[in-house]
């Protein structure tokens, strides 16, 4: 009886470390280093925000968190590289068009963002800066009442075709009743340009570029695009306070995951990541890059993605937009 007793006890105690085992490996993630896929070059402004994070995160994971530039395709042949990956050690850092509207807006895209990829975390936002000449007399209300009586007379320069700036402009015609012509340039170095030339007449820019040539006198801002005011350039009213009603625009970076990677991981992720963007000494830095910190939930990304994509897919079913 002693023997059989024995055995039992044996045999339970074999049964809880095979359990502890088992619990101790799901909770060991990450088990090598953790990959951060970025779809920009070194040095561009997700790049840094990736560099950022990747040595509180890799301390608090306990791994290294090696930053790896995929650039091209404005960030989609990264996400594309994030979405096939399934050694659940790959996550990247990217833009709101490579989560929301880049299938709608290319459907040769080779990824779904809604289909291939997971969200994790968003991190930080920022307004754009709705930009003029530095000859531009008018301001605020004054600005947009001169823009509509001038119609198609005046134009708007972009970054590209499809590019949140070149959405966010159309947007902003629609709300504020103006009627300026679309100028694609290759990025925002030649728009400045451009706009500083007076060869065109507006431009929804970055507050980090913007700011910088207002600050030179080379170029005049009228606002932000956000629903309120900004801690990236509290001096700026919002475009609200020029009678531009109903805007809000903004750009944002998150972190996202492959589908495939399991929900305990992700959830992980976006705690380590919420804490992290919090500190105040991470807090100010990436206010210095020109970002204002967000650090959501996965739920919270999620919605921000839904909301962003049915407002700017309506706008690129509206103007017809193709990418070049």
């Amino acid at each position: 009886m002693r023997h059989i007793q024995r055995r039992s006890v044996i045999a339970a105690a074999i049964v809880l470390a095979c359990g502890a085992s088992t619990a101790l490996a799901q909770t060991t993630w990450p088990s090598r280093p953790l990959k951060l896929v970025v779809g920009f070059p070194a040095g561009s402004s997700p790049d840094l925000t990736a560099r950022l994070l990747a040595e509180p995160l890799s301390q608090a994971l306990g791994q290294p968190v090696i930053v790896e530039n995929k650039a091209g395709a404005g960030g989609n042949i990264g996400a594309d590289a994030v979405s096939r990956a399934t050694d659940d050690h790959t996550i990247g850092l990217m833009i709101n068009g490579n989560l929301t509207i880049a299938k709608i807006l290319n459907p040769a895209t080779t990824y779904d963002p809604l289909k291939d990829l997971q969200p994790v975390s968003l991190i930080a936002v920022s307004p754009l800066v709705l930009a003029v000449p530095a000859s531009t007399v008018a301001s605020g209300k004054a600005f947009f009442d001169d823009a509509k009586a001038q119609g198609d007379k005046l134009n708007y320069g972009t970054p590209g075709v499809g590019t949140v700036a070149h959405l966010g402009m159309e947007l902003l015609k629609a709300k504020a009743g103006i009627a300026p012509v679309h100028v694609p340039y290759p990025g925002n170095p030649q728009v400045i340009t451009g706009l500083i030339g007076g060869q065109v007449q507006m431009a929804l820019l970055p507050p980090g570029l913007a700011m910088a040539q207002v600050k030179g006198g080379k170029l005049k801002a009228i606002g932000v695009t956000s629903a309120g005011r900004s801690s990236v350039a509290p001096e700026l009213p919002s475009l609200a306070e020029a009678g531009v009603q109903g805007l809000q625009l903004e750009i944002w970076n998150a972190v996202a995951a492959p589908v495939g990677l399991p929900k305990a991981h992700v959830r992980k992720l976006a705690s380590l990541l919420a804490e992290i963007v919090r500190r105040p000494e991470v807090r100010q830095k990436i206010l210095n890059q020109g970002w204002q910190v967000a650090g959501t939930s996965p739920e919270g990304l999620a919605r921000r993605i839904a909301t962003d994509t049915a407002a700017m897919s309506d706008v690129i079913q509206k103007n017809n937009i193709k990418p070049n």
